[in-house]
């Protein structure tokens, strides 16, 4: 087996006397689909903040390619080769696919003016690479579907170069046929043996499909980890739900 890209080791957040992550470990290995599950309030969305370089962790390591690594800004998270898909994807409906793509970032000629054939065919190739063909990258965002913007995200964060490539819940917010879109974008984007994919997501059917390592968080601990195949549908759901026994809950509700 390959050495892992990100490892993380014992990472810990802090936010005054609230402790939000409580000693995290994470390996996430290139070709490969780690899905990060675990209930609202686990602790999710910090560890990816943190990775990403929003939030300078409290205690704890991050390692890349076996060095240690510290981020003191998403510039640093991203020059590390960490391409982070928020849910709100930063992408503005009203310009075109290849300002989007670019955004930021585009290239320009020795007058300052914009390179736009160049971009242009740009963003279309690296779209394609992924599953999706625009005719006219020079059409507006606001034009595509959800699952598209996902795909657009995607291959943007990817071309800039992305080798941890972090997708936040993509598939939330969609309808189910641009779900599977989206889901098909991930497994090419495996397939292509050289980026390790952070998945979080609430769907445990998703996770499935394309996951190839599971780690769950409840309350800012690691509750559970495994491979697909070492995790079964009935350990899934117990994890996934922070760890308790269905028969626990049972008790619960019928004390009410």
């Amino acid at each position: 087996m390959a050495d892992p890209y990100l490892r993380v080791e014992g990472l810990v957040k802090r936010f005054g006397p609230f402790t939000a992550l409580g000693g995290v470990d994470l390996e996430v290995f290139p070709g490969e689909v780690h899905c990060l599950l675990g209930d609202n309030g686990a602790g999710k969305s910090t560890l990816i903040k943190t990775l990403a370089g929003v939030h300078e962790p409290t205690e704890g390591k991050i390692y890349i390619e076996g060095k240690s690594v510290e981020f003191r800004s998403p510039r640093d998270a991203s020059d590390a080769g960490i391409g982070t898909v928020y849910q709100d994807l930063a992408i503005n409906q009203l310009l075109s696919v290849t300002r989007n793509f670019f955004m930021g970032r585009e290239l320009k000629g020795p007058l300052g003016t914009l390179r736009m054939d160049e971009m242009n065919k740009i963003a279309h190739d690296e779209m394609l690479k992924i599953g999706i063909d625009f005719s006219d990258p020079t059409q507006a965002v606001g034009t595509m579907s959800g699952g598209q913007r996902q795909t657009l995200a995607i291959a943007r964060a990817i071309y800039f170069g992305a080798k941890v490539l972090i997708l936040d819940e993509p598939t939330s917010a969609l309808g189910q046929k641009q779900q599977m879109g989206v889901l098909k974008t991930i497994k090419k984007v495996r397939a292509r043996g050289d980026i390790a994919i952070i998945f979080i997501t609430h769907n445990e059917i998703h996770s499935r499909l394309v996951g190839d390592r599971f780690t769950f968080l409840a309350l800012g601990q690691t509750i559970g980890a495994g491979t697909n195949a070492e995790i079964g549908d009935e350990e899934m759901r117990r994890l996934m739900s922070g760890g308790a026994e269905m028969g626990d809950l049972e008790q619960e509700l019928a004390a009410i």
